[in-house]
């Protein structure tokens, strides 16, 4: 049975290059009807931390866990978390110490990272960090469908490189309760038909898919920044997740 309530916050995490401000358009929808939400920004992509390009997993995993107790969440209050792309590392292992204090988790264009997953375990030990590469070579790796001028010039502009420090680390997860917080996939540069087929293939992308217990499936096709190309209509399918209950 599915019933409506939006009392729980909903916390926003963007993945590589971004901060809270990639979320601005998506928070002006949701905050137009009062929904409880915010946006974080990730240590590492704090432009003003001169220490950001040595900030670790383990940092970001600490920042997700102190923003939910600094929204008091519980488990009589859970929160919803919304993870893009990147996001997933951190947000996986946060599901793994915590599953009590998330209600669900949203992924937009993502999933759920595996066991001893690292994003880039063989980027060079001497780079302290990975800039935004050029959109030519970005494109290659994922879709900017959707994307005006204006906005990838934001984008360049306001890109902090992701420091070498997160690309490297392996998530660590031993709890297998992470797997009953109800999920939302939404799927934007990957039809979900394409998606469950490789979850049923073991695509390692999206292998994980097939632990969870409570799976809900979105499709809002454009690229794979959703929040910049088709951010009220992504507002609306994180208000109808973070209103569910399973």
């Amino acid at each position: 049975m599915t019933t409506t309530t939006t009392s729980s916050p909903i916390v926003l995490i963007a993945g590589h290059w971004l901060g809270a401000w990639a979320w601005d358009e998506v928070l002006e929808h949701l905050n137009a009807d009062n929904t409880r939400a915010t946006a974080i920004t990730l240590p590492g992509l704090d432009s003003d931390d001169p220490a950001r390009s040595t900030r670790t997993l383990d940092d970001q995993v600490d920042a997700v866990s102190d923003v939910l107790a600094r929204l008091d969440a519980s488990a009589e209050q859970p929160a919803t978390l919304v993870a893009h792309s990147g996001a997933n590392a951190p947000v996986s292992v946060v599901l793994d110490r915590h599953p009590e204090l998330v209600r669900r988790v949203v992924w937009v264009d993502s999933g759920p990272a595996a066991p001893g997953m690292a994003f880039a375990p063989d980027f060079p030990q001497q780079l302290e960090e990975l800039p935004l590469p050029p959109f030519d070579d970005l494109a290659q790796q994922a879709s900017l469908d959707g994307l005006s001028p204006e906005v990838l010039e934001r984008f360049r502009t306001r890109a902090v490189p992701q420091p070498g420090p997160v690309l490297r680390q392996p998530v660590e997860l031993v709890n297998d309760a992470r797997n009953s917080v109800p999920t939302t996939l939404v799927c934007c540069s990957i039809s979900s038909a394409s998606v469950l087929d490789m979850a049923r293939e073991g695509h390692p992308m999206f292998a994980e898919l097939a632990n969870l217990e409570a799976l809900e499936v979105v499709d809002l096709p454009t690229g794979h920044w959703p929040m910049w190309s088709r951010p009220a209509d992504l507002a609306e399918v994180i208000r109808s997740a973070a209103s569910r209950t399973d």
